[in-house]
């Protein structure tokens, strides 16, 4: 066997062994620009033309992150709290922050999703998850400083663990040498729902126009309504006590005309492109609210996915 055969052979399985190690390299999540890059314009158009019926969401979001990630050094976390009844697009909302942030969207290791009933369903264990859920963030904020957390059913959640992770939330350089100030912190809850619901409706049922609905309309009954509400999860915990929540953004109810976007999304995301007969029919079988006017959706878009595996 030849030398020049031999350093071939070699040569090959060096470059085979650099090959494997960039692949790896390239596929191995890190904590940098390449990976956690905000996509204002992406974040821009999905909260636009995919969340429907939020415009009040959109903007508030859309400032709300461009501003926390334009700033080097933040004064603290980014904290928000997404409140409005079931199927409004509360958590399709934090995906498209995820997807516009991170470059492996949900799937970032570095996005961590908490489900109050799933991860902390027994209240004699509150003490064992304060204690966890604390390591937790910790432990992940100081791998990685843009970390983003993400609580499901704060309704559900116990006040203790709220009060646990106030601590990480505040106006301060570090907390035991780590710093949480680029950190996220997106809150999900129902509670508010029925008085966002109250409003909107009162406000159709007027003639004026959903558009014209601002802020400044909900944003003090809604944090009052989180606060006292004894189910709310927030109810008289430190984190509103000591205004550490930023934003508190209420999601409106769906109209028809909200329901037959998010059914003719749906039929895209099968690679269908739908009747427009059929999408108002399917559309048509959710059920509204008040029952002679019809005005909103009781679910919003929340079963519309089976309704439309009933037709394709």
């Amino acid at each position: 066997m030849s030398d020049m055969y031999l350093i071939g052979i070699g040569l090959a399985l060096v470059m085979a062994l650099v090959g494997l190690y960039n692949n790896w390299f390239q596929s191995s999540e890190c904590c940098n620009d390449n990976w956690i890059s905000l996509n204002r314009k992406g974040l821009e158009n999905d909260l636009a033309y995919k969340l429907f019926g939020q415009h009040i969401a959109n903007e508030v979001i859309l400032k709300a992150i461009k501003g926390s990630l334009s700033t080097p050094v933040p004064k603290k976390p980014l904290t928000m709290s997404l409140h409005g009844n079931s199927g409004t697009g509360k958590n399709f909302a934090s995906q498209l922050i995820a997807k516009n942030l991170y470059k492996n969207g949900m799937e970032s290791q570095h996005i961590h999703m908490f489900v109050s009933t799933l991860h902390f369903p027994h209240l004699q264990l509150i003490d064992q998850y304060q204690n966890e859920l604390r390591a937790w963030i910790r432990g992940n904020v100081t791998k990685c400083p843009r970390s983003m957390f993400i609580f499901d059913e704060m309704d559900k959640m116990h006040p203790g663990l709220i009060n646990a992770i106030k601590p990480f939330l505040e106006y301060t350089n570090d907390v035991d040498k780590v710093d949480y100030r680029k950190a996220i912190f997106i809150f999900l809850s129902n509670t508010g729902g029925d008085k966002i619901s109250e409003f909107t409706l009162g406000f159709l049922m007027d003639g004026k126009e959903r558009e014209s609905i601002k802020l400044d309309h909900l944003e003090e009954d809604l944090s009052l309504a989180v606060f006292n509400n004894n189910n709310s999860g927030f109810w008289q915990t430190n984190l509103i006590q000591a205004n550490l929540i930023d934003h508190f953004i209420p999601f409106l109810p769906l109209e028809f005309k909200h329901v037959v976007l998010c059914v003719r999304a749906e039929l895209a995301s099968k690679g269908v492109e739908g009747n427009e007969n059929i999408i108002t029919t399917i559309a048509s079988t959710m059920v509204y609210y008040p029952k002679e006017e019809k005005i909103l959706s009781l679910k919003g878009c929340k079963t519309v996915a089976s309704k439309v595996n009933l037709y394709y």
